[in-house]
């Protein structure tokens, strides 16, 4: 194999890019089947990225560096829990991404195969490129050259990195729903959004969370494939984790505070317009009962004989009903 060879080769379905790289620099674009042989030689480092790959396309790229089946398996199936798994000479990563996608979170996942001399990303669902990520590895020669600990950290340093961006678009609308308990009671469709974003929400706590757990086992010292000198860097992916973390939990609490508000708002109006209709009620019972007394049909009722009896009686349910609206008014019932 020439290690001059620069010239960029027609890519299958499945594998966005497969180069290898010595000294920090990109020697050249290669195809699956001889990555393999490229990992045996000193200081060589070969970085394979797939996009939701075929199982026969997966099983090729098994061979060329011997991973488990398991792993294989796991990597095809695409709906696995964020973990790290140890094998005997490679580590396997599941990592969950994050995008915005008509207002909600839509999840991916990345799948992440290490080795003596080897990273393999494997990416499903939604999820940006990490064209970017390669891009920016590739510019910075001299960190490029700690091999395919770098990668794995830049590659976890990117899905950490686009979660903020989800969290950003997400506090909006929190805030949004925020302003609108403060101003007015939520309606049915406020509230179906404020439990969807509070679902969420859950969702990225619990993709989050497991691969916080992730990143401290790479710092530790019985995981294969990652170098003491690079252990603190997944340490700073760990704090920013812890941010997001903290992010998610306070917008949970604005987002149950908020709802709670909504409740206390309507049992307010709702006392409020009970103390109005108790208070009308009152008011109205005063004719009511007079009216009901002189319509009875007795024969012998003194007023019914005096001249000026029904202006006396019509003023005196004025005056009685004017009092209760005054005092009533005075108490803040109406």
């Amino acid at each position: 194999m020439d290690e001059r060879a620069t010239a960029t080769k027609p890519k299958e379905a499945g594998v966005v890019a497969a180069a290898v790289y010595h000294g920090g620099r990109k020697i050249a674009d290669i195809e699956i089947d001889e990555a393999g042989e490229w990992t045996k030689r000193e200081g060589y480092v070969v970085w394979i990225g797939l996009h939701e790959p075929s199982q026969k396309l997966l099983e090729r790229v098994g061979e060329q560096f011997a991973l488990h089946h398991l792993a294989i398996e796991d990597a095809f199936k695409a709906h696995q829990f964020p973990k790290l798994e140890e094998y005997e000479d490679s580590v396997f990563i599941v990592a969950r991404t994050a995008q915005m996608v008509d207002g909600h979170i839509a999840f991916g996942e990345t799948h992440i195969f290490i080795g003596a001399g080897y990273v393999v990303s494997v990416r499903h669902g939604a999820s940006s490129s990490y064209a970017h990520v390669r891009e920016r590895c590739e510019a910075r020669a001299e960190r490029l050259t700690e091999g395919e600990d770098f990668i794995v950290y830049a590659i976890l340093d990117f899905i950490v990195d686009n979660y903020f961006p989800v969290l950003d678009a997400i506090n909006d609308q929190v805030e949004d729903i925020e302003d609108h308990v403060l101003a007015t009671t939520m309606g049915k469709p406020e509230i179906e959004q404020l439990y969807s974003l509070r679902r969420d929400l859950l969702h990225l706590r619990n993709a989050v969370t497991p691969l916080s757990d992730v990143c401290r086992r790479l710092e530790r010292s019985d995981v294969v494939a990652i170098d003491r000198e690079m252990r603190p860097h997944f340490r700073d992916v760990r704090d920013h984790l812890r941010r997001v973390q903290e992010r998610i939990d306070t917008m949970r609490e604005t987002l149950a505070f908020a709802f709670e508000s909504s409740l206390m708002n309507a049992q307010i109006q709702q006392t409020d317009i009970s103390r109005r209709l108790a208070a009308w009620a009152a008011i109205l019972a005063v004719p009511t009962a007079i009216a009901g007394i002189y319509g009875m049909n007795f024969r012998h009722m003194p007023e019914l004989d005096w001249e000026y009896g029904y202006y006396v009686v019509l003023g005196m349910t004025v005056s009685i009903c004017g009092y209760l609206y005054y005092c009533l008014r005075r108490a803040g019932w109406l």
